[in-house]
């Protein structure tokens, strides 16, 4: 095995670790109100956190299959970091408006944010089996 392909399955490795490790720390995270300002500050630097450690790890895993000549994954973990560059965009400013009602004591966003957090999980979701299916795809000869 050469080292390019080495660090791509490290990356691909580490860029799957975070994705399962946000998506099932996410998910608990349903069980919050939603509607104090701490709740939703917690949950948007939480979805945060995520989205920067995704796009992170999808860089370098594209980054390091395009230099193993795995032009298929490289393409497949840029799209994921794409896919994280543009909910975090809309996903934060979303909670971010959603947080402001709550600092000003709007009581009616909860099943708003609550709505938010679970497309956002879905989105999460469906990367990590995006991931998950390159993975055993790539193993079968």
């Amino acid at each position: 095995m050469s080292a390019a392909l080495l660090v791509a399955l490290c990356c691909t490795g580490a860029l799957l670790l975070t994705t399962a490790y946000f998506f099932l720390g996410a998910v608990p995270l349903l069980t919050l109100r939603h509607d104090t300002p701490m709740d939703a500050r917690f949950v948007r630097g939480f979805f945060n956190t995520y989205y920067l450690a995704a796009i992170s790890t999808a860089g370098a895993t594209a980054l390091s299959c395009s230099v193993a000549g795995r032009p298929a994954f490289a393409l497949e973990a840029a799209a994921i970091a794409l896919l994280a560059v543009l909910l975090r965009r809309t996903v934060l400013s979303r909670m971010d408006a959603l947080r402001a009602r709550v600092e000003a004591g709007a009581t009616d966003v909860a099943a708003a944010f609550r709505r938010i957090h679970g497309v956002a999980l879905l989105a999460n979701f469906g990367q990590l089996v995006a991931i998950v299916w390159t993975l055993v795809a790539a193993s079968m000869p």
